[in-house]
């Protein structure tokens, strides 16, 4: 028999997906179900090791970002909503038991003309996992102060987010209502009263079991930091029961499945994609190649990477960031010139880039249990050190020469005659494009926090 506090779980949570549809009109089932999920997580936040955001962003005005967020603020735990309050504000308004931090017009932080909002920026990033306190001088007391950042925080703005936001985010892309598409007008002084009890009775249910919550280890669709984001909606489902369990794990692979769809990643990212595609099945290709495929597609950046698009020098500090350097490529009909060889990019194209279209990509496994994850130490590639000998892109005489084209001319590229080389084995699918895993602080350090 299902115990009591499961089904008083699933009911509240449906109540809360009820709550959301009457006055917002989300962009898909999954998205509501995610904001149910985050809504009632945030008043579980001393049970968390992290305290995933939520984005809630749109192209253009009137798609319902900050109806949405008031209807957040009547449900969430203790809301801390701002719209231009001051990093001292903020970091003072954190506790030991966390407010639910609420930030409307998000872009103006992180838009190009965000001047003076470095404070709030690392905090929002810091803020995401526990033990990553500010550090600040209290000339009064000469003494170093840990400032605690550790919050769950929902960000409504236009436009996409930084990477470093949305890497740590559930992410729901509103859209403006269609014609037909109808909801009732939310009013502060009617509406919210109801609001709010619904939020008390989510959060007796859910503080009521802390413990059970902390030392929950569900098994996950996703790895790394993804699985970190999404942990916290997913242990609140399975405390729910009925059938949120499966429906927080289709959203999560729903909502990261479009993520990676609307944004490939980084500029590099999308570079390594695009060279993916322009190498098919050759072994090698000479530089100059290379170049002139990237600048001849007409919807990618390449062309507009500087006054004269993508030069091989560009290239060249661009991938080097993977480790993939050009070399002299000795070709099989005996010529040679500068190029890059499939080889080098296998590496990079495993661990940062979906699979190919037509090749379905390895399923997830499910994440390990806590105690097994801290112990890993995880190996971030990007970071092997380079030598001058071996990174050309630091050499001038070489960045000068592909730079001003004063290097070997190119023979002519005959495809048909480049040897096919065994591909590596596909690296386990990851939640997030390129994003190491973070590890979980235990107990006792979350009690020190």
């Amino acid at each position: 028999m299902t115990p009591e506090p499961a089904r008083t779980g699933a009911a509240l949570l449906d109540e809360l997906h009820a709550a959301l549809t009457r006055y917002v009109i989300l962009p898909s089932p999954h998205a509501l179900d995610a904001v149910v999920l985050w809504t009632a997580a945030s008043h579980a936040q001393l049970a968390w090791a992290h305290a995933p955001r939520l984005v809630i962003r749109a192209p253009e005005k009137r798609c319902g970002k900050s109806r949405l967020l008031d209807v957040v603020e009547a449900t969430c735990h203790d809301p801390f909503l701002t719209v231009n309050a001051s990093p001292a504000a903020v970091y003072r308004s954190i506790t030991e038991d966390p407010p639910t931090m609420l930030v409307d017009e998000a872009d103006t932080i992180f838009g190009p003309n965000a001047d003076g909002n470095e404070d709030l920026r690392g905090l929002l990033n810091a803020g995401h996992q526990r033990n990553r306190p500010a550090k600040r001088y209290d000339a009064a007391t000469n003494r170093v102060e840990s400032i605690p950042t550790f919050a769950m925080a929902a960000l409504a703005g236009i436009g996409t987010m930084p990477d470093t936001i949305e890497d740590r985010a559930v992410v729901i892309r509103m859209r403006r209502r269609a014609p037909g598409e109808k909801v009732a007008p939310y009013r502060h002084r009617r509406d919210r009263p109801a609001l709010l009890t619904l939020a008390e009775r989510i959060a007796g249910w859910l503080r009521a079991d802390l413990a059970h919550l902390e030392r929950a280890e569900p098994p996950m669709p996703i790895e790394d930091r993804a699985a970190d984001t999404w942990e916290p909606l997913i242990i609140v489902a399975d405390h729910a029961g009925g059938d949120w369990p499966d429906r927080a794990r289709q959203a999560a692979l729903t909502l990261i499945a479009e993520s990676q769809g609307d944004n490939e990643g980084t500029l590099r990212t999308r570079l390594l994609i695009d060279c993916r595609t322009i190498f098919g099945d050759q072994s090698e290709i000479p530089s100059a190649e290379l170049i002139r495929q990237l600048n001849a597609e007409p919807e990618a950046p390449w062309r507009d990477y500087g006054a004269h698009g993508l030069t091989q020098a560009k290239l060249s500090r661009l991938l080097a960031e993977f480790d993939i350097r050009s070399g002299n490529v000795r070709f099989p009909d005996g010529s040679q010139a500068k190029g890059y060889r499939r080889t080098d990019f296998a590496d990079a194209w495993n661990r940062y880039c979906p699979p190919p279209e037509g090749k379905p990509s390895q399923p997830s496994q499910a994440s390990q249990p806590r105690s097994a994850r801290d112990a890993l130490t995880l190996w971030d590639a990007s970071r092997r050190p380079s030598t001058p000998e071996t990174d050309e892109a630091t050499r001038p005489d070489s960045a000068g020469e592909r730079e001003t084209g004063k290097q070997p001319a190119d023979p002519p590229w005959d495809a048909s005659k480049r040897p096919t080389e065994p591909k590596r084995p596909s690296l386990t699918s990851n939640g997030t494009l390129g994003t190491a895993g973070t590890a979980t602080p235990s107990t006792t350090e979350r009690g020190a926090a």
